[in-house]
């Protein structure tokens, strides 16, 4: 192709390059300039225009991109007409849009003058959507250009894998804790999650959470035809041979692999029966926010086996929520903070005297050392809360970034140190979490994974860690349960507020059981690391 400036005179049969305005119209770019268009400009003055001209070979470029947007067309594919050398593929199934990576990656490397531009492999396509885009940049291209992306698409790179119409169980197991709510929602965010892929939900079951039941209800949901089928329990998998794997086994199948490299999602299990899936959820499912189960119905869905080596390599842009690098925690999207409490105004009584000024080997006191911890995790800002010995625990923590609040009332009981902490928070803490004074070996990476565990959008206001299923402090409070904690009297811990709200209630696993120690004696002392 031949590209320049020339006279007006010696541009008829040429390619107009640019926009070009006359007396009573713009000549386009990408016209042609005939004997109209010559006048149109001769009239406006114009004496020299920028032109390309096609030599022998030159393919131009509509004709190019009409020609590889229709070797590109896969299943469930459709193209618009060329608009200057630019062609869509739009999708007319609902499915996943499945790409040949590497092949569409060498096709973009042949030339720079031929270009794909392509949605995510795996993305989620509607009918009418717009899934790529192909664009000829120059006015032309070579006859060789186009041979060899033929050669490299010849075998279809894109492609829609439609959804299936599946019949789809859901068995919800139940504990005594577990709220009427946390159901409800389970079971609408499922049926919306299997309806919008064009499936149908079953009447969902109900059992309680054991073994037995749990299996009926699978073995139930297999004779009702059930394509694929949904376990949530009302307590998350913790290995294999767990209440919920287990029923899968009895009912005659077998586990197939634990856990995936998605998050939110890790704590999903997938197992089979014959040749129908069950999964067992992860908590998260409960939400209808994005998480790692609604890769794996489109995945299903779209008619994909999900073996180990497929779960695997969901790793790879399976972090569905922005988190800062760990150990820091998610960053949070609601627009709350998380402030900490540190409950340091206690009397120690069956200690015989304050333990939180007790000395660590260090030379460091208890409540310097739970401090410090906290100072070093994510949630701000940071109140301790004093009362017995309230100018010893000022004088301990002097020069750290901490705010001070006196519980004038602390010898009633420990919701009086409560009410002082929840009332000085300020008001864009959209969440606390009380750490007691008394728990110093708790490290600053377990108090950061609570913090990132909050995600009230996702339901999850009272986050909590667990060691082998025994639960322990800190525990992390969403402001919605704050009036409530103002309402505690005496020595009562905030228990029974959890135990009413169990579908707002998220479990972190730690590894550690600092977790579950405090100080109270001195033989506790001695079973730890101060004496």
């Amino acid at each position: 192709m031949i590209f320049g400036r020339v006279a007006l005179d010696q541009a008829r049969g040429g390619i107009l390059a640019h926009n070009t305005k006359t007396a009573n119209r713009v000549l386009r770019k990408g016209a042609l300039l005939d004997d109209a268009a010559i006048a149109l400009l001769r009239q406006a003055g114009v004496a020299e225009v920028t032109v390309a001209r096609l030599e022998p070979g030159d393919v131009p470029e509509g004709e190019a991109a009409s020609h590889l947007s229709d070797l590109l067309l896969g299943p469930f594919l459709r193209r618009s007409a060329d608009v200057h050398g630019r062609v869509n593929l739009i999708a007319t199934t609902s499915g996943l849009l499945r790409l040949d990576v590497e092949a569409l990656h060498e096709f973009n490397r042949i030339d720079e003058s031929v270009t794909l531009a392509t949605l995510p492999d795996r993305a989620v396509v509607a009918p009418g959507d717009l899934v790529a885009t192909l664009k000829i940049i120059p006015f032309a291209v070579t006859a060789a250009t186009i041979a060899a992306a033929k050669d490299v698409i010849a075998h279809g790179a894109l492609s829609i894998a439609p959804f299936r119409p599946l019949h789809m169980g859901l068995v919800l197991t139940t504990l005594p804790q577990l709220k009427e709510a946390a159901l409800t929602q389970t079971i609408e965010a499922t049926s919306t999650r299997i309806t919008a892929r064009g499936g149908f939900l079953l009447p969902p079951r109900q059992t309680p959470h054991e073994p037995a039941p749990l299996t009926e209800a699978i073995t139930a949901l297999l004779a009702a035809d059930a394509e694929l089928i949904l376990i949530s329990g009302a307590s998350a998998v913790t290995d294999r041979q767990d209440i919920a794997p287990a029923a899968i086994v009895a009912a005659g199948g077998q586990i197939t692999h634990f856990g995936m490299p998605v998050d939110p999602g890790n704590l999903i299990c997938f197992g089979r029966i014959g040749d129908r899936p069950v999964i067992i959820l992860p908590g998260c499912a409960r939400s209808p926010a994005l998480n790692g189960i609604d890769w794996v119905l489109d995945r299903i869905f779209a008619g994909e086996i999900l073996g180990p080596r497929e779960i695997a390599s969901m790793g790879v842009g399976g972090l569905l929520k922005e988190i800062e690098s760990r150990p820091d925690p998610r960053a949070a999207k609601n627009g709350a903070s998380v402030a900490a409490l540190v409950l340091a105004a206690g009397r120690s009584t069956r200690m015989g005297h304050n333990k939180l000024l007790t000395r660590l080997r260090d030379g460091r006191t208890m409540i310097e050392h739970t401090v410090d911890h906290v100072l070093a995790a994510a949630a701000r800002p940071v109140l301790v809360v004093t009362g017995h010995d309230g100018a010893a625990i000022r004088a301990a923590l002097a020069g750290k970034p901490v705010r001070f609040v006196a519980a004038p009332d602390y010898a009633l009981g420990l919701a009086s140190s409560l009410h002082a902490g929840i009332a000085a928070l300020p008001p864009e803490s959209g969440a606390a979490l009380i750490c007691l004074g008394d728990m110093p070996l708790v490290e600053p990476g377990v108090l950061n994974q609570l913090v990132a565990a909050f995600a009230p959008q996702e339901g999850r206001e009272i986050v909590l860690p667990s060691v082998n299923g025994q639960r322990g402090n800190p525990v992390l409070w969403g402001r919605r349960f704050f009036d409530e904690l103002l309402a505690l009297t005496g020595d009562a811990g905030a228990r029974q507020i959890l135990h009413r709200h169990m579908e707002f209630v998220a479990e972190v696993p730690v590894q550690s059981d600092t977790v579950l120690r405090d100080f109270d004696t001195p033989e506790d002392l001695k079973k730890g690391y101060f004496l």
